[in-house]
């Protein structure tokens, strides 16, 4: 009787066993989030947000803060705005993730917090840092534009403050990574602006070993640059490591 019964007792394993694993597949959080999915490793992080940027910024504050929180325990997160050619810090370096993501408010969004120039801030920021473990890394949201001596094609990616802003940056072993956004100035209105201030952009991430992250003139939305960033540092740690 017992070895007639073998078959179907089999079979009934069979089935019990891959109802167990399309369960599991299915519930939520049980699958693994890909390594591209989060930062691997300890970050120093100080965020500069341009006041002056178009409102659709405002709607990215969410993924903002989703990012700041994600950040694997043991780093130290900054929060700045650049405003009216100052640096205003929201929020000095924390390691509470929470704290620094409350600290996010939306932009300003208007003339009267135009930043001029945000390199020279940029500079002020890099000051913050100071030694100690984990990478450190700037993110700049900005239109990365400097109007402060002149608006012309031979300025474009070339200005003595931009130049500064990298000489700090490789000096303190910063990476600084750059979302374009035009601000409700001139780079809203003109893609020759937006031009120049997406080359100045690139040249300081590239030349202190970040990324700068743009499509077109317009405003997108930093989902995918978030995305593009933690592959990015996760490279970064990789190479080092």
């Amino acid at each position: 009787m017992l070895y007639k019964r073998l078959p179907s007792l089999f079979a009934m394993l069979i089935v019990a066993f891959a109802t167990t694993i399309a369960a599991f597949a299915a519930a939520p959080g049980t699958v693994p989030d890909k390594e591209t999915d989060r930062v691997l490793a300890p970050v120093n992080l100080a965020i500069l947000i341009q006041d002056d940027l178009v409102s659709q910024v405002g709607n990215e504050l969410n993924v903002t803060r989703d990012f700041i929180r994600s950040l694997p325990a043991g780093s130290r997160v900054m929060v700045g705005y650049i405003t009216t050619g100052t640096l205003q810090v929201r929020q000095p370096f924390t390691t509470d993730l929470d704290q620094a993501a409350r600290s996010l408010r939306t932009v300003i969004s208007s003339d009267s917090a135009s930043a001029f120039n945000p390199y020279v801030e940029v500079v002020e920021a890099l000051r913050k840092f100071e030694s100690g473990k984990g990478s450190n890394v700037l993110l700049l949201i900005s239109d990365g534009l400097d109007t402060s001596r002149g608006f012309d094609s031979g300025a474009a990616g070339n200005t003595m403050d931009l130049l500064r802003a990298i000489d700090h940056a490789k000096k303190r072993d910063v990476s600084v990574y750059t979302f374009y956004a035009p601000s409700v100035g001139l780079t809203s209105r003109n893609s020759l602006a937006a031009s120049y201030g997406q080359s100045s952009l690139n040249r300081l991430a590239n030349e202190t070993g970040g990324k700068a992250f743009f499509q077109g003139s317009g405003f997108v939305s930093f989902n995918p640059y978030f995305r593009r960033l933690r592959e990015a540092l996760n490279d970064q740690y990789a190479k080092a490591y």
